[in-house]
């Protein structure tokens, strides 16, 4: 009888972050090329700044890998790229727009690319912060109730006289000397899905309860509607004292959508429709600015007395249309004829669809898709509850923003004055959105990551022996 032995180990999963660098070369790739092609456009020449752009946006890929690569090896290979080939495109396409003399006027600022690409740093910067210090998701538990005041006062700072800043009708905007403004919205979806994560880990059994059946859906106590009115009454605070439809609408439906999560009540989802549509109907009747946009929305033909002709939601309809079904070519649109500083930030997706057309529309919409459905994925892989509900709340504010602004420049709703995420100008907006994807990092990397081999009996020996 022979006999031989064998050593018994565990098999640690694949990291995938090979995997993470090829698709990082391509999301590097993809917008150099579109950065030559516009300049071949507009001068017939490769532009000048190509090398130092490709070498910025290189960088940061670079750094925000080998920061991955040692501090969460086992997270998604996804979100990263997709967020790089996002931001990058951003940059290339607000640089496309800065080739316009109507569009850089000191009016409006100047040319906007350099200022995004320093506050893309930033925000790779704040992903590789949260990376470092933040071990473990779960640590943020800890902080539910600190969060939601820290929510509240982002939520409040553009009220403050002195320090909030009214622009273009809403007061969302906060005047910070020697920084220009920053937008606390954007960094309060965050601190808000930490808080509602906590709170219906919590409660989310008495929420659960359900009192009665009608129509076929069960209706919840009357003492558990308690906090989505009280949810309720702050979104439309924000609507009513900045007339800011869109924070309104991401912070009342994250709520919503992450309370139907965790009861599994479609009672909920219904009586969140309700309300939302009741607030947004009852306040555009009394204030000026929300019901312009919804006059705007529903006759965008009509003569605005802004830019003395159609409305901008019409201007972005004939963008659309112009570019059909492959586009005019970037850098060959007329984008410009959209009026102001939205062109950059509100409107910028009818700058995609007229020069990139419905194919290069629906690309890009299909990488949103695709970094919420990672997000997601991270939600189901995630082995604790508080996790769970955080990267839901995550991806769901992600892809509620994202629903916002392209349903307004689409004319689907009406528009919200919010920015798509990596692709519009905005600091804040770039800033914050690194951040969210670092902590679906965390989470992703602490769902993923093998069980730890369990301890050695002291009995026995540090190797086991298997005969045959």
């Amino acid at each position: 009888m022979s006999s031989h032995t064998s050593t018994i180990s565990s098999v640690a999963a694949p990291s995938r972050r090979n995997t993470e660098l090829a698709m990082l070369v391509f999301a590097v790739l993809i917008p150099v090329f579109a950065y030559v092609n516009v300049g071949l456009a507009k001068d017939d020449s490769v532009p000048a700044g190509v090398l130092g752009y490709a070498a910025g946006l290189g960088c940061l890929a670079a750094v925000a890998h080998l920061v991955v690569r040692k501090f969460a090896p086992y997270s998604d290979p996804l979100l990263l790229p997709i967020a790089t080939l996002l931001n990058g495109l951003g940059l290339v396409l607000i640089w496309r727009l800065d080739q316009e003399p109507d569009l850089t006027t000191d009016v409006l600022g100047g040319p906007m690319a350099p200022d995004q690409l320093m506050w893309s740093a930033v925000g790779v910067a704040l992903f590789v912060g949260v990376l470092l210090f933040l071990k473990d998701h779960r640590v943020l538990q800890r902080y539910t109730y600190i969060s939601m005041a820290v929510a509240l006062g982002l939520l409040i700072m553009p009220m403050v006289p002195g320090l909030g800043a009214e622009v273009n009708g809403a007061r969302i905007w906060v005047s910070i000397p020697g920084l220009g403004s920053l937008q606390p919205g954007e960094f309060a979806k965050i601190v808000i899905a930490v808080f509602f994560a906590g709170y219906l880990m919590v409660k989310r059994d008495a929420l659960a309860l359900a009192s009665r059946r009608v129509m076929g859906l069960y209706l919840p106590r009357g003492r558990d509607l308690g906090p989505i009115l009280v949810i309720w009454g702050l979104s439309l605070m924000i609507l009513v004292f900045e007339t800011d439809l869109g924070t309104s609408l991401l912070f009342f439906g994250l709520f919503v959508v992450m309370l139907y999560v965790a009861t599994e009540r479609t009672s909920w989802i219904v009586f969140g429709l309700l309300l939302s549509v009741l607030g947004a109907v009852s306040v555009a009747s009394v204030n000026s600015h929300i019901g312009d946009r919804v006059d705007n929305w529903l006759n965008p033909l009509a003569r605005s007395p802004v830019n003395d002709g159609v409305t901008e939601t019409a201007q972005a309809m004939y963008s659309f249309g112009s570019g059909g079904l492959f586009g005019s070519g970037l850098g060959q649109g007329y984008s410009r004829l959209i009026g102001g500083i939205a062109t950059k930030s509100d409107y910028i997706l009818a700058t995609v669809g007229e020069e990139l057309g419905l194919t290069g529309l629906m690309a890009i919409i299909v990488l949103y898709g695709l970094l919420i459905e990672r997000g997601m994925r991270t939600a189901l892989a995630a082995r604790d509850p508080f996790g769970k509900l955080l990267a839901v709340g995550l991806s769901g504010a992600f892809a509620l923003q994202c629903f916002v602004v392209a349903g307004g420049v689409t004319a689907l709703i009406p528009l919200t004055g919010m920015t798509m995420p990596f692709l519009a100008q905005g600091g804040s907006s770039v800033i914050a959105n690194w951040a969210l994807v670092a902590i679906l990092l965390r989470i992703s990397d602490t769902a993923r990551r093998p069980a730890p081999a369990p301890a050695p009996s002291p009995d026995a020996e540090m190797t086991q022996v298997v005969r045959t």
